[in-house]
């Protein structure tokens, strides 16, 4: 029928739906250029590196957490840049080392401007690797120039490794010391609340559950915790008197003689890290500025004034150097770093699972022919850490030399996965030891009759529902579990003495649950050498005897990212993907569900609850509450 012919109703609704179905194709083709626009620009924006030119000042000022790996997914990492989160920011340790190390090679960097006052660290052993890397750059001839709006002490040592270091006028530096204190809820729980936590454990040293059946630290955690302390501290002034080219005496009598000495300056702490020689002058930030645009080449384009490049522009750079194929064989390095927990855990989390699957990766890989172990840990499960050391003990056995590499914290459950590793390297001032086992047993009957709720039942067996929380815990269950964590005791420290090579009295002398500085450590047998990453890895090298550093390569072993998350972080790092985000309310609520929430106070008493699969459902652990 002709449609001419067809009533007016027919032709309204007809042209109506021709105008629906136009306007959607027209939406679509619309997104569909948009998207082809969108994903043209990203790549025509490639890296974002742009060409280094000579007389370059590369600016170090990196924001977040010192980290062995990064614990959130490329994504997660470059909202956070985009929106500038420094709280959820993570510098990864091995970047800044590799920067610091390129940079005293390229002829076109021509000094450093280090800024650390937004870098925040976790424990003393990683910083003073960085320190080292720092004393190489300056040693290649490179001038390297600190500045701070304020420092801590951590921030300071590796500033105080610069030529010269400035500290802004209204700036703070103080240097306060090594303390550890830490909250006791016995009252609160077992008085107030009601709540009554069974404690046990092997070794009058092993503190770390104390704060649940304690009102303060008993006298034998004073004493562990001040003599390690102590050894870190005095190292401490030592390393900054050494880096300032000032006696160690008189580091310790500023900052003995600080509350006298800041009132002498009129309340001004600027002034008085002046007078002490801790620093060598002040500026603000225009004048390091046009310090740099002085010393180093102008730039009136350049944000700062003067020819610069930053870290991560830097890294590109050095990244571009890169082969694509390398065929030389592998040193692999495995981070463990984190709590030891069982099951798959992602990066930031020592999985038994899922790192036991990157060394078994490693074994399995022709290419690799050595491993490199780097923990900083504080332990966790007994059974995941048993679970990782099996993984290390394959690989010796497959012929590939494991060398441990300890970072800021090996201690407990971070002691026991690498104690089987042909060497172990630590810091001097690494925390390691705490050999030692504990489980927790929370009950609450008193805390139900606070509000009226009672337990009551039958069972065909005495053992039957003993581990119910809500009853009071049956001594003969107590003896069954101070057993199992006596057995689990005898198994680490006989472990160990087959590691070590000593016998289990020896071990037992310096075990206890006592936490060590790695320099004495080294002195009692737990550790054999002092080095970082470099130092591992270089003997891991010649173990598997690979020859020279030129004829191997070093690779970082990681759980892979997904293609999706890949491709959004280089979309969100170019300018058309940060403008897309920025401009709506997307980023902002991508980045609030990535960051990870607080931990609460009490959610280590709270993982104690949760029953493991078979055997007794109370968890041995062996975790270390230690850390500068």
């Amino acid at each position: 029928m002709n449609e001419s012919r067809r009533g007016p109703i027919f032709r309204f609704f007809k042209g109506l739906w021709d105008a629906v179905n136009f306007s959607r194709r027209l939406v679509f083709n619309l997104l569909f250029v948009a998207l082809v626009v969108l994903v043209a620009g990203l790549f025509a924006s490639g890296d974002g590196a742009r060409p280094l030119a000579a007389r370059t000042t590369l600016v170090v000022a990196p924001e977040g957490r010192l980290v062995e790996q990064y614990s959130s997914d490329p994504a997660s990492r470059a909202l956070a840049r985009m929106y500038g989160d420094r709280g959820a920011g993570e510098v990864q340790l091995r970047d800044l080392l590799r920067a610091f190390d390129a940079a005293a090679k390229d002829k076109r960097i021509e000094r450093v401007l280090l800024r650390t006052d937004a870098l925040a660290f976790q424990g003393y052993a990683s910083v003073r690797e960085v320190a080292a890397a720092l004393r190489k750059l300056r040693a290649s001839g490179k001038q390297v120039v600190a500045f701070g709006e304020g420092f801590d002490q951590w921030q300071y040592l590796l500033a105080a490794q610069a030529d010269e270091v400035y500290l802004d006028p209204m700036g703070g530096l103080l240097l306060e010391g090594l303390g550890r204190y830490r909250q006791y809820y016995r009252e609160g729980l077992q008085d107030k609340l009601g709540v009554d936590v069974h404690l046990f454990r092997v070794g009058e040293y092993k503190s770390a559950a104390e704060p649940y059946i304690l009102d303060a630290a008993s006298p034998e955690s004073k004493e562990a915790d001040l003599y390690w302390m102590n050894d870190v501290w005095q190292r401490y002034v030592a390393d900054v008197a050494r880096a300032r080219g000032i006696e160690p005496a008189q580091v310790a009598a500023g900052i003995d003689g600080a509350p006298e000495g800041i009132e002498a300056a009129g309340g001004d702490i600027a002034q008085y890290a002046l007078r002490q020689k801790l620093i060598d002058g002040l500026k603000t930030a225009q004048e390091i500025d046009d310090l740099m645009a002085e010393r180093g080449v102008a730039d009136d384009s350049a944000a700062d004034g003067f020819r610069e490049i930053d870290l991560a522009g830097y890294l590109q750079h050095v990244d571009r150097g890169i082969e694509a194929v390398d065929e030389r064989p592998e040193v692999a390095i495995v981070v463990a770093e984190g709590e030891i927990t069982g099951g798959e855990q992602p990066p930031g989390t020592i999985g038994g699972e899922s790192t036991s699957a990157l060394l078994r990766a490693a074994r399995d890989d022709d290419a690799v022919r050595a491993v490199v172990l780097r923990v900083n840990s504080p332990g966790g499960e007994v059974f995941a850490s048993e679970q990782v050391r099996r993984e290390v003990v394959a690989l010796k056995d497959a012929g590939k030399p494991v060398v441990v590499s300890m970072g800021d914290l090996a201690a407990s459950g971070g002691y026991w996965i690498g104690m089987n590793a042909d060497r172990i390297y630590a810091d001097p001032s690494t925390i390691t030891g705490s050999i030692g086992i504990f489980g927790l047993v929370p009950t609450l009957p008193r805390a139900l009759d606070k509000i009226g709720v009672h337990t009551d039942g039958v069972g065909t067996t005495p053992l039957a529902g003993a581990f119910d929380i809500t009853r009071p815990l049956d001594p003969r269950v107590g003896t069954v579990i101070q057993a199992v964590i006596e057995k689990g005791y005898r198994d680490f420290t006989g472990r160990v003495a087959k590691a070590r090579g000593r016998s289990v009295e020896q071990v037992d002398a310096v075990a206890r649950g006592r936490v060590w500085s790695g320099a004495q450590a080294r002195e009692r047998g737990l550790v054999d050498g002092f080095g970082g990453i470099d130092e591992a890895v270089a003997d891991a090298a010649q173990r598997a005897k690979l020859g020279k550093p030129e004829r191997y390569q070093v690779r970082y072993l990681e759980g892979g990212t997904t293609p999706f998350a890949r491709f959004f972080s280089r979309f969100a790092e170019s300018r058309a993907g940060a403008a897309l985000l920025r401009g709506s309310g997307l980023g902002e609520t991508m980045l609030a569900r990535a960051l990870p929430r607080g931990s609460e106070d009490l959610r280590f008493l709270q993982d104690a609850l949760q029953a493991r699969t078979g055997g007794v459902p109370v968890k041995a652990l062996a975790y270390c509450f230690c850390g500068p």
